[in-house]
């Protein structure tokens, strides 16, 4: 049983998981539900064999379980693409039995549409860095929020008093004419900013100590255009450059490639890819702007295609897209080097 080859798809949820194993001719050797537990998971394989290959769908816990599984057996394991599996169900039906099913066949004849699988350390630093985004969110609510409370009563700002200087912060606390209650309001807000601050600092501290000698954020914080911060999430989302076959693939990945929409005769652009993480984007366009600003290169770059008729926005994402793949060849010759 040793040398017996098994392959084995999960189906995950939080109380319990559908296993599911076949061997090397596809035969269903069991198909059960089980308690979530790597334990639970490896009393049902081992009836069957001992070199496991399993397949797991990506979702929220699923790479805890794959490290505990790879550690406590020594298995392969791979996260599927929850998106691309279900596209290839041959029917509509969604049952656990079948998922599991169709997850150990995919991983038996080598067609699993596999995610990357982040190390603890980037899915730690990756928790941080989102759990910072969403006290910026709020932060960012709050301040629209006021900005609405003074249109409300329509006070306006002395001429040239620009919005969140300390001058205008000022005029908002104590010169805005305000009833009582809105003014109550309006302190509270602020009382509300000045913790989400200090919070967002705490955060930024921790995020500074966590990646201290981290060679690729130390790289990355070092080129021109870039701060120690947007090298941080870089580091979070993308974890290894070297895990991408190519400068493209990570442009589609940072949701900065054009999506084409040709069909027969019709050539023709849809926009960005859609399918990215909105934050990741968010970060290297405003990357972009500071390279269009500041460096001759990418400040051509974007005039020459405002200049050919192409939007601002569009421009910017050219360069966004351009320089990610530069990006790409310093960031892959590190990791190799690491």
């Amino acid at each position: 049983m040793a040398t017996i080859r098994v392959f084995v798809g999960i189906d995950y949820h939080d109380q319990e998981l559908q296993v599911c194993v076949l061997d090397e001719s596809g035969r269903v050797l069991a198909n059960c539900p089980c308690e979530n537990s790597a334990a639970a998971v490896g009393a049902v394989v081992q009836r069957h064999g001992r070199m496991a290959y399993v397949a797991i769908e990506a979702c929220c816990g699923a790479a805890d379980l794959a490290d505990v599984l790879v550690v406590g057996f020594g298995w392969s394991v791979d996260l599927a693409h929850p998106g691309y599996v279900r596209r290839m169900k041959q029917n509509p039906d969604k049952t656990d039995f079948s998922d599991a099913r169709l997850l150990a066949d995919l991983e038996r004849v080598g067609y699993l549409p596999k995610v990357w699988q982040a190390p603890a350390a980037i899915r730690d630093l990756r928790e941080l860095v989102r759990y910072r985004q969403t006290l910026a969110d709020q932060r960012r609510s709050i301040k629209l929020r006021i900005r609405g409370l003074l249109r409300q009563h329509r006070q306006k700002p002395p001429e040239g008093v620009n919005p969140w200087t300390v001058a205008w912060l000022q005029w908002a606390t104590k010169a805005a004419e305000l009833s009582e209650t809105s003014r109550w309001v309006l302190r509270a807000y602020f009382d509300e900013l000045r913790a989400l601050a200090v919070r967002i600092k705490a955060v930024e501290l921790r995020l500074y100590q966590q990646t201290a000698g981290d060679g690729l954020v130390d790289h990355l914080a070092s080129l021109k255009g870039f701060g120690r911060l947007t090298a941080i999430v870089l580091r979070a989302e993308l974890g290894r450059f070297d895990r991408f076959r190519t400068g493209k693939q990570l442009a589609r990945f940072c949701g900065v490639s054009p999506r084409n929409a040709s069909s027969g005769q019709k050539q023709a652009d849809a926009g960005l890819i859609r399918a990215s993480n909105p934050q990741l984007r968010m970060v290297v366009i405003e990357l972009a702007h500071r390279l269009a600003r500041y460096q001759a290169r990418w400040k051509k770059l974007k005039a020459d295609l405002v200049a050919r008729g192409k939007p601002g926005s569009l421009a910017t994402a050219a360069v966004a897209n351009r320089y990610l793949r530069w990006l790409y060849h310093q960031g892959k010759e590190l990791a190799l080097a690491a």
